[in-house]
């Protein structure tokens, strides 16, 4: 059987597959990407079908090519989002081969490199970066039983209001997609339901700009790492519907009922856990605190901003949250779906080598793994706070593909002192 050889294989053809292939063609390094499905795929089918995009034009994108059809404070449709990562692989002649699954890594046994096992046959890599990005399986506890009948499904499972059955829903999980979903539920028609456990809430804009400047001018993005407590805090922030700053209490002055976190199912009801009003005073608290760094930096640095003294207040805490609702009958309730807004977990159980802790989560630095020669990109707080995000995933490839190279040229020393020493010694002239 023939094997294919390549310097570098990267699994993995999303954001952070693109610019991994981008930089490794910049310093010249072979390599190949490997792409189960299409280029990014997750944002075409694994994604509701309004998603947008939750930083602007501007800013959720490579340094080297925009959106040339969307405003720059505008927030991109998920299909064009795909879209610009097709356009881009194909503006750097990025080597990715899709319709391939990557089913084993393991290393070599007395020899450098790792034996790659697809669906399409073996492949001998020098160098393997894992660029399957942190969104890989999907979590939903075990609270409600299948047998209670009611519909079930993790937030990638979810497209649109009318794909569920009649009747009410919950969302659980209020960062991002939670927010999200429940507020399309709500614009629906939908008697809809959110159990709030603790987030961060940025503005979406301040001052005339947009959050995501505000955290790059002050520095916010390049956090190397998180403060205790908060690793897997969720970031409730929308771009949605133009992009509004998301709000508890106004989704509950619509018709939106708030709950705590959900604890335990019992008996046909749902239990929660009576944090509700300590989760949006957390999310009060972060919220405002961006306000007070923001205006701390303007006045430092004299920028003519407009004033927004409004964006300080708040609408009253709705009844939800002054008399928490600590169960549910979902019954009696007329809830028929629920939607687990509750992440993801990492699953590599395809890269066979020494490279996780005890609780199977990568070990690195920087993604440069304990397993030497292998690799990661696009996880979350991989060198800094934005290393999941598309412009962050791009600054995070460029600093792996250099230490690539570097080890490339150790090797090709290496090879070229071994030759050096094998090669024979020259005869002496005689007379």
């Amino acid at each position: 059987m023939t094997v294919e050889k390549v310097d570098v294989l990267v699994v993995g053809a999303g954001q952070a597959g693109v610019a991994m292939s981008e930089h490794l063609g910049r310093n010249g390094i072979s390599h190949l990407v490997l792409e189960r499905h299409r280029i990014a795929e997750r944002w075409r089918t694994e994604r509701w079908d309004s998603l947008v995009a939750n930083g602007p034009a501007w800013h959720d994108r490579f340094p080297g090519m925009t959106f040339d059809d969307i405003d720059p404070e505008a927030f991109a449709p998920k299909e064009r989002v795909a879209q610009y990562f097709v356009q881009y692989a194909d503006k750097i002649g990025a080597p990715i081969r899709c319709g391939v699954n990557v089913t084993s890594v393991r290393r070599h046994e007395g020899r450098a490199g790792f034996r790659v096992e697809t669906s399409e046959g073996v492949i001998d890599a020098t160098h393997v970066v894992a660029a399957t990005g942190p969104f890989q399986k999907p979590t939903m506890p075990a609270i409600v039983p299948a047998e209670a009948g009611i519909h079930q499904i993790h937030s990638s499972a979810y497209r649109n209001p009318d794909d569920l059955p009649e009747g009410a829903v919950l969302v659980v999980g209020a960062g991002s997609s939670g927010g999200q979903i429940a507020d399309e539920l709500l614009r629906s028609g939908r008697r809809t339901f959110l159990s709030v456990g603790p987030h961060d809430r940025p503005p979406r804009r301040y001052r005339g700009l947009d959050y995501c400047w505000w955290l790059g001018v002050m520095g916010k993005w390049d956090i190397q790492t998180p403060a205790p407590g908060t690793e897997h805090v969720t970031i409730s922030v929308s771009g949605a519907n133009g992009g509004d700053t998301v709000d508890f209490r106004r989704l509950a002055a619509r018709g939106m009922t708030l709950v705590g976190r959900t604890e335990a199912f019992r008996d046909g009801s749902l239990f929660f856990r009576n944090d509700l009003a300590a989760n949006i005073a957390r999310g009060d608290a972060n919220y405002l605190s961006v306000l007070d760094e923001a205006d701390a930096y303007a006045e430092r640095n004299g920028l003519d901003l407009p004033e927004e003294p409004e964006a300080r207040q708040f609408l009253p805490d709705p009844d939800c949250v002054t008399n928490p609702i600590e169960s549910l009958n979902l019954k009696d309730q007329g809830i028929t779906s629920i939607i687990w807004a509750t992440g993801f977990a990492y699953d590599f159980g395809w890269l066979q080598v020494d490279a996780f802790d005890a609780a199977g989560k990568p070990n690195h630095q920087r993604g440069v793994s304990t397993e030497p020669g292998v690799y990661f990109l696009g996880l979350p707080w991989l060198s800094r706070r934005g290393s999941s995000f598309i412009w962050g995933v791009w600054h995070d490839a460029r600093f792996i593909a250099d230490h690539i190279m570097t080890q490339v040229s150790y090797e090709a020393y290496h090879t070229s002192v071994r030759e050096h020493l094998s090669a024979p010694e020259p005869k002496a002239k005689v007379g």
